[in-house]
Parts: C-alpha cells; structure tokens; sequence
C-alpha cells in the first residue's frame, strides 16, 4: 500500500491572504480623512454635450436621403 501525502494548495492560500490585506487596506484607507476628498476631486469627468447635435454629416445625410 502507498502512502500519499496531501501537500497544502499554497496558492489558495496565497489569495486568501491576498483578499484580507485588500480588504484591511480599504478599510485604513477608509478611515484616512482627507483621501476621499482628493478622489473626489480628481475624477471629476469631462462635461460632454448630450443630445442631438446638427452636423454637417448629418445634413449630408438629410440631403442624400431626399433625393
């Protein structure tokens, strides 16, 4: 008869570790007063322009479809 021997799965433990020092980082950083103000600031997005816009491909089109 064989004896096997079970190593440990090392990389499952490895990402567990890696999740629980994730999770305490995001926690400290939680707690940091003046980091969520400066996120804040600087992800602010472009303000682009919404709706319909005439342009001159669009005119285009209008006369192609005309004829």
């Amino acid at each position: 008869m064989k004896k096997t021997e079970d190593k440990p799965d090392n990389s499952r433990r490895k990402f567990l570790q890696g999740v629980a020092s994730t999770g305490a980082g995001t926690a400290v950083a939680a707690l940091i007063p003046g980091s969520a103000t400066a996120a804040a600031e600087q992800s602010e997005p472009e303000k682009k322009p919404q709706g319909y816009r005439l342009t001159q491909h669009i005119l285009d089109y209008y006369k192609s479809t005309a004829s």
